[in-house]
């Protein structure tokens, strides 16, 4: 099947393509099921919805299996879907890591590939994402064309209009790399349609699609503070050119110095890494000797400090552990009062990492959102840890590429 790849970004649907949709969901969220049961879901006539599955048979993605209990006269037949008739991949580029995961089409996870990410320039870093695609795809023992489509997210800005991608780490330089040429590249090398998005805009979807629901129309994911994926009336909002949901301004401290413009007026908006700044804090704070637990963590040495250790001395009650988490959330709670204020979501789901502290991070998060957004929005909204953990990105992705084949069939 080769399908239209290019930017996962949201798009009117034809009628054909949101029957599609609509009638593959409910086959693999409530299959085994009969056609008549399709048409009482979806309120479609049994005609139309016989069509569709015909259709979705011959392509080899529904599969007949076995008769329904008959309520009299002849017993319908079942359906369901064929999980074993196609299988995707989503890969994560992430600000630490890399990760790959083939699903089959109900989003089973068929092989799983982790590695660190590679702190070079952006190019060095897709590159490094094409060698553990190939990886992935050996290990799976899958034949190249049973893979559908390729999903990947990365984290930076992503371009569509001037087909670049930024890395939007200072540390790292921000540098760029060419979004048309890697997109154009995977699918060359490996002949299977690919997709581009932001790992957040990623993360946001698998979360909605895989633990989430269908009930939720209006959510945010917050991927710590490097970026924020948007879910508008069910489907992912990516803006004009794809880069929607950046968070923090784009400022280095020399110029906030050169707009005249203090350290505290723009505290809640500069970027603090995927840890929250927790790591650095720590280490500022070890050094002028304050008295931890954590110390005896990392055997004296700041090298091998890491955010779970910080949060395990944080959980067995170190001060200066818990401290440090609980400023993070409160400056990440007042990113996220102004984010529910502007987009009133039903859900706001934290994940990056630094959900790994559980009530620690979340109790701040949700006790700053009471005090600074307005009532009403802050009433509705539920803040809860990601689902899918460190998944959620690679899953999102592939569940995107799921969207795209369901619709174009």
């Amino acid at each position: 099947m080769k399908l239209k790849g290019g930017i996962f970004k949201y798009q009117t649907l034809t009628d054909k393509e949101r029957k599609n949709l609509m009638l593959l969901d409910i086959i693999m969220q409530k299959g085994p099921i009969s056609r008549t049961d399709i048409s009482r879901e979806t309120e479609l006539n049994i005609v139309t919805v016989s069509n569709y599955i015909n259709n979705f048979i011959d392509k080899a993605i529904v599969i007949e299996k076995g008769l329904d209990v008959s309520s009299g006269g002849r017993k319908p037949t079942l359906v369901e879907l064929d999980a074993k008739g196609g299988y995707v991949i989503g890969i994560d580029i992430g600000p630490l890591y890399e990760v790959a995961i083939m699903t089959d089409l109900s989003a089973r996870i068929i092989v799983k590939n982790k590695k660190d990410r590679p702190q070079g320039h952006i190019e060095e870093v897709i590159k490094a994402a094409g060698e553990l695609l190939g990886d992935t795809i050996a290990k799976s023992n899958v034949p190249a064309d049973k893979i559908l489509a390729i999903g990947f997210g990365i984290s930076g800005v992503i371009d569509e209009e001037s087909g670049i991608i930024r890395d939007t780490d200072p540390n790292r330089g921000r540098t760029t790399g060419s979004l048309n040429s890697f997109r154009l590249a995977m699918e060359e090398k490996f002949g299977i349609s690919t997709f581009v998005g932001n790992d957040a805009t990623c993360a946001a979807f698998g979360e909605k699609r895989l633990s989430l629901g269908r009930t939720i129309e209006d959510m945010l994911y917050v991927y710590s503070d490097v970026g924020c994926g948007i879910i508008i009336k069910g489907d992912i909002y990516c803006g004009a050119s794809g880069s929607a949901g950046e968070i923090q301004l784009s400022i280095s401290p020399k110029e906030a110095e050169k707009a005249k413009l203090s350290s505290n007026e723009l505290s809640y908006l500069r970027p603090m890494g995927i840890d929250l700044g927790i790591i650095s804090r720590a280490k500022e704070s070890i050094q002028q000797g304050v008295g931890t637990k954590i110390v005896e963590t990392i055997d004296g040495k700041l090298e091998n400090l890491t955010l779970e250790k910080i949060i395990s001395s944080a959980e067995s009650g170190d001060k200066l552990a818990i401290g440090l988490i609980e400023s993070a959330g409160i400056n990440l709670g007042t990113r996220i009062s102004y984010l529910i204020n502007l987009f009133n979501p039903e859900v706001v789901v934290i994940g990056g990492g630094i959900e790994k502290a559980g009530e620690l991070i979340l109790e701040p998060i949700r006790r700053t959102v009471k005090k600074f957004a307005f009532e009403e929005p802050a009433n509705k909204v539920r803040i809860i840890p990601s689902a899918l953990g460190e998944d959620a990105v690679a899953l999102g992705a592939a569940s995107l590429v799921l969207r795209d084949v369901f619709t174009q069939l």
